[in-house]
């Protein structure tokens, strides 16, 4: 299976930039209501996932941040905790399940890392179940029942 199959094209994924503020990321995460978001360079370059966690924990240990100046705070300054591991479009399942089993969604960059979009973790585990069910029906069937 190629994971090309998978794939939310980047043109329909809510990206950051490194050059963003806080407060931006705040915004756009609030009213998307997502938890983790891609950074992306003015290249196309992915550079890793902002979470609502670096925001929170950069808030709480710059003293005088708060929300009201947390805009002239970049993204590129917020300590991230956690390394989103990108994979490339040629990799194969194994490499994308191992990632995912980690991560909520897997970024997924062509050969000069450029951000081409992600895949999400649902969605692999709903083709693994698919898998299950197809196993589970072929062995029924194979013993007669």
């Amino acid at each position: 299976m190629n994971i090309a199959f998978f794939l939310v094209p980047k043109a329909e994924i809510i990206c950051l930039s490194p050059e963003n503020s806080m407060r931006q990321a705040l915004e756009r995460m609030e009213y998307h209501r997502y938890t983790a978001v891609p950074l992306v360079s003015g290249d196309g370059v992915y550079v890793g996932t902002i979470t609502e966690g670096d925001l929170l924990w950069k808030l709480k240990n710059t003293p005088g941040l708060d929300f009201e100046n947390c805009h002239r705070v970049l993204l590129e300054d917020v300590p991230r905790r956690l390394n989103n591991q990108p994979v490339n479009i040629q990799s194969n399942m194994e490499s994308l399940i191992s990632l995912a089993a980690a991560q909520n969604f897997v970024p997924v960059i062509d050969d000069q890392n450029v951000f081409i979009g992600m895949i999400r973790r649902r969605e692999i585990i709903e083709y693994c179940r698919e898998l299950m069910l197809k196993k589970t029906d072929a062995a029924a069937a194979g013993s007669g029942n």
